[in-house]
């Protein structure tokens, strides 16, 4: 069914992926810290300044897109996380059939600090995804209530 070339072939594209996963992850991670100092901008600040600009459209424009980022962020990091686990868990296991654990230890080693790097990019998109939807939504609650006119329209 499957040539040893072929199989040879998808085994260096997949060991090739490796390093661009862990370049994304790290990359993830600072957009984690990134997104986190911009949410506590805007909870001690940045929506006070949004209410009193009293603009529906523009409010919600920004919530939408504040928070899908970090949904972005709350899927793409255990994704990242788990490409990390299983991409050096292949050369790990084969190692092992060899008797080569130093080559095991440090392919498990990889796996795990992938693992719980992408798992904590996934919380926190996760948490800020959560607290950015409530402070949005009261945002645009008070500004409907402020302009009854408008409550149809952003709902909408």
């Amino acid at each position: 069914m499957f040539t040893q070339q072929s199989i040879q072939m998808m085994h260096y594209a997949v060991d090739w992926l490796l390093q661009p996963v862990i370049y994304c992850l790290l990359f993830v991670v600072l957009a984690a810290l990134w997104e986190s100092g911009i949410a506590l901008s805007e909870r001690f600040g940045g929506l006070n300044k949004l209410l009193q600009q009293n603009n529906p459209d523009r409010s919600a424009a920004q919530g939408r897109r504040r928070i899908e980022r970090a949904d972005l962020l709350a899927r793409i990091g255990p994704m990242l996380g788990l490409m990390g686990t299983l991409i050096p868990l292949g050369p790990g296991l084969a190692a092992l059939g060899q008797g080569d654990l130093q080559t095991l230890a440090r392919a498990v080693t990889v796996a795990f600090d992938t693992t719980v790097l992408g798992l904590l990019v996934g919380i926190a998109g996760f948490v800020l995804g959560r607290l950015r939807r409530r402070w949005y939504d009261q945002l645009l609650d008070t500004l409907a209530s402020r302009n009854p006119q408008t409550r149809n329209e952003v709902n909408a």
